[in-house]
């Protein structure tokens, strides 16, 4: 080897070493950066002169099955964390056992309040207090269902920024995607584009699952696991209308909700059929379209169980076939017609309430009574509590078909809202676990900071071993010069 050769080696060794220096600071720098996939220098023999070394460019390492199964944890963590507030919500609005301001405490201290007053039936201190509890028991349902109502329009309006966002994320990945290739084409890095157009593809994941099928000229294709085209050159646009303030007869079957379009054609958003499978935004559409529903009904039953008991033939004498019972739907009597929502018409008739103007005394003598009777007979509120303790069917129950008490349909509501709080809750431990591990492993493939410290000490020596070349070639140039 000629001094010649030696020093074309060294400085191309030292060029080298330098970009090698710049890509390993690249990556301890962006070490945590959402998105950053670790780079790596590729090099090679210079095949021009056959001696030294040539960059030929910087490798962006990304295993996309990792990247993958890390995105099917981030959707299912989405969607589970949705549906866990949801259940959890409902728990704290129907009341869990040791709570006493819970629809099952408000119907034992309504049950309670009979059991006083028919104690000393000529007390309208005690005949009050009926009254109290009676209209306590139905504000406590009332305000269930408008917890219910105000999840179920917090999801419409979530559903509606969702969409928003997932229509301005595809663009700027369609954008993305053309620039690339004019930017490598240039000579420029796309890595930084790279992993900007990753984050993005991220925050899409996280409302619709997608599948990115890599393309020509670096670009990509995205479409979701149930099988839409999100982006194929051109992103999809999807259209939803926010109704914001829902009522419990609202449905997207009756038109009064809007369903969710791609490019004017309906998406199907619910099942197991659904278009967008898992992750956030199907969780909000299976709370405003089933979960919150269903959970209208429960309320609704119980409601409904409370006025009939009370409208029960004979219960009271003194009043008629067409009058409305203790409790009552907005003042009327039930109507099997009436729309969704009846626990958030619930009512204590005004009769008996005399903060409404009513009278208590009602409560003893029968609520069509003309007069005060005798103040000593307990008959009607004995057959009021009797009734509450009365074991019948419950019309529509969707807690079995078997004969309950009052208080057995609100153990009941209160044991299955626990329940599917404590299963959603279950689900998403599950899934939080799963999507760290996934990270996890997903980070051992990316930047080692350990590793790339080393690498560079490293270019360091290999640095200064170039470096030493040309210094010694310096020194035998400078030494034929003196002969």
């Amino acid at each position: 080897m000629n001094m010649t050769t030696a020093f074309n080696n060294a400085v191309s060794g030292l060029t080298a070493a330098g970009r090698g220096t710049s890509v390993v600071s690249d990556n301890i720098a962006n070490a945590l950066t959402p998105g950053f996939a670790r780079r790596s220098l590729e090099l090679t023999t210079n095949a021009i002169s056959g001696h030294g070394v040539r960059t030929v460019g910087v490798v962006r390492n990304q295993d996309p099955v990792l990247t993958a199964n890390r995105r099917a944890t981030d959707a299912d963590l989405a969607f589970q964390t949705a549906v866990s507030n949801f259940h959890t919500s409902i728990e704290g609005f129907i009341g869990v056992a040791d709570d006493l301001s819970s629809l099952s405490a408000r119907l034992a201290d309504f049950d309670s309040s009979l059991i006083t007053a028919a104690s000393l039936p000529d007390s309208s201190e005690r005949l009050d207090q009926v009254a109290r509890t009676g209209r306590d028991l139905a504000s406590r349902i009332n305000s269930a269902s408008e917890g219910v109502r105000q999840l179920r329009s917090d999801a419409d309006r979530t559903i509606g920024k969702q969409v928003d966002s997932l229509n301005q994320t595809l663009k700027d990945i369609e954008k993305l995607n053309a620039r690339i290739p004019s930017v490598k084409h240039s000579g420029g890095d796309i890595g930084a584009l790279l992993d900007q157009r990753q984050v993005l593809i991220d925050q899409v994941n996280e409302l619709v699952p997608v599948n990115a099928v890599p393309r020509a000229n670096d670009q990509v294709s995205l479409y979701s696991d149930g099988g839409l085209i999100l982006l194929e050159g051109t992103a999809a646009q999807f259209s939803f209308t926010t109704t914001g303030d829902t009522k419990p007869h609202m449905t997207v079957g009756n038109g009064l909700l809007s369903g969710l379009e791609m490019n004017g054609n309906p998406v199907r958003t619910s099942g197991d059929t659904a278009q967008i499978r898992g992750g956030a935004l199907m969780a909000q559409f299976q709370i405003r379209d089933e979960l919150a529903v269903e959970a209208q009904a429960h309320l609704d039953s119980v409601a409904r169980d409370l006025i009939e008991r009370f409208e029960t033939p004979g219960l009271d004498p003194t009043a008629l076939p067409t009058d409305a019972g203790l409790f009552t739907d907005a003042g009327n009597r039930f109507d099997v017609a009436a729309p969704a929502g009846l626990a958030s018409r619930l009512s204590l008739n005004t009769i008996v309430d005399p903060d409404n103007g009513g009278d208590s005394w009602r409560l003893r003598d029968g609520l069509g009574a003309a007069a005060p009777g005798d103040p000593g007979d307990a008959t009607q509120l004995q057959a009021f509590g009797a009734i509450l303790s009365d074991a019948r069917p419950v019309a529509g129950s969707p807690f079995g078909t078997g004969a309950m008490r009052a208080s057995d349909l609100t153990e009941a509501l209160s044991s299955k809202a626990g329940a599917n709080a404590h299963t959603a809750g279950q689900r998403l431990t599950f899934a939080n676990s799963a999507q760290l591990e996934m990270a996890r492993i997903e980070a051992e493939d990316g930047v080692d900071t350990d590793q790339e410290l080393q690498r560079l000490m490293e270019i360091e020596q290999a640095y200064a071993a170039n470096a030493r070349v040309i210094s010694v070639v310096d020194e035998l140039m400078n030494t034929l010069l003196r002969l």
